[in-house]
């Protein structure tokens, strides 16, 4: 399974006033394009071609860190596409509102929290609403590191690559991240995502 760039679920201008076409333009059609080509010059000839994205994520991950990077970002953008939709935020669905209120305390702290990893990840990287051992978890990790690689499952994830947002809110990270959790997040798919973890 050689990795493909998918199209956006949504026009390029779709995410206004929170995400211009400009920073979509950019990040899908040049930043997740190059990931797909890169991964895939480096994944060919190797014992990982034709492996899934996610087995080819952990199975390069301390072993081969041009692939593993690649590989990383090209997962972790799949699903960061399919986390934003226009009108998002709002609500979080009943079973993983429970979830979130159990394991981190409330809707609110959970997005104040989530906002936090988010801003204290220094440099490049993400933030993370992932399911480990049973248990909601928050996590960042630094430039395409993701939950899969520390045996949990990302439900829900904030790319904080200046790529992502400078366009729109340039030095501005935390309000970035609060635009995203109040007006982005497409929770279908994460509750789809917490339902299969």
């Amino acid at each position: 399974m050689t990795f493909t760039l998918p199209d956006l679920p949504y026009a390029y201008d779709a995410l206004l006033p929170h995400m211009s076409k400009e920073t979509l333009e950019y990040h899908h059609d040049k930043h997740h394009k190059a990931y797909v080509d890169t991964g895939n010059k480096l994944l060919a000839g190797t014992d990982l071609e034709g492996k899934s994205v996610e087995e080819v994520v952990k199975a390069a991950f301390g072993k081969n860190q041009p692939l593993f990077n690649n590989a990383g970002q090209h997962y972790n953008h799949l699903h960061f596409w399919q986390w934003m939709k226009p009108n998002g935020g709002g609500a979080v669905p009943g079973a993983l509102e429970k979830k979130i209120i159990a394991d981190l305390g409330s809707v609110d702290k959970f997005k104040e929290d989530f906002i936090q990893a988010g801003v204290g990840q220094f440099g490049s990287g993400w933030a993370w609403l992932a399911v480990k051992n049973g248990k909601l978890e928050i996590m960042k990790t630094p430039n395409g590191e993701n939950p899969l690689v520390h045996g949990a499952k990302p439900i829900l994830g904030v790319d904080v690559w200046e790529h992502s947002y400078y366009i729109d809110y340039r030095n501005r990270r935390a309000d970035y991240l609060k635009a995203f959790i109040d007006n982005l997040v497409n929770w279908e798919h994460v509750e789809k995502l917490f339902n299969e973890a």
